[in-house]
């Protein structure tokens, strides 16, 4: 499992529940996914921009075992997952969290193993004009 997230722009339907993301300076709903290696999507939580990444790995691990009936061992995860709360809170589900980390020496645009698989997921719903910003006005249907 790929663990990640994203911030959706709000609209004026979606502005009344919409949070501000500093790191990404948006204001909208943040989506966190979890993705396997194929692309497919067993679950997703949508929250308030100002939400932070860790502090949704237990909710986000639940639902993963809840769905994969228990068969998820390993995860991938960006920055945003560092930290001893959501290894543990991943730990506690029996999820065992790799936090995938830019290297030191950066140059440019550097591929990261085994995140591409989201990032391309996220790439992908971007084209779409529908999914690019948040239009819903309930969480359910976004």
């Amino acid at each position: 499992m790929i663990f990640d997230s994203r911030t959706l722009l709000s609209t004026p339907e979606s502005g009344h529940r919409a949070g501000y993301d500093g790191a990404k300076r948006r204001k909208g709903s943040k989506v966190h996914v979890a993705l396997d290696t194929l692309d497919h999507l067993p679950d997703a939580l949508v929250m308030l921009a100002t939400a932070q990444d860790w502090a949704q790995e237990a909710a986000l691990a639940d639902e993963v075992q809840a769905v994969t009936g228990k068969t998820v061992t390993p995860a991938y995860a960006n920055q945003g997952y560092m930290g001893q709360e959501p290894a543990l809170a991943a730990a506690q589900h029996g999820i065992d969290l790799h936090v995938v980390q830019l290297p030191l020496a950066k140059r440019g645009f550097v591929l990261r193993p085994k995140r591409w698989v989201v990032e391309r997921s996220f790439a992908w719903a971007a084209l779409f004009r529908r999914l690019a910003h948040n239009y819903e006005r309930l969480t359910t249907t976004l």
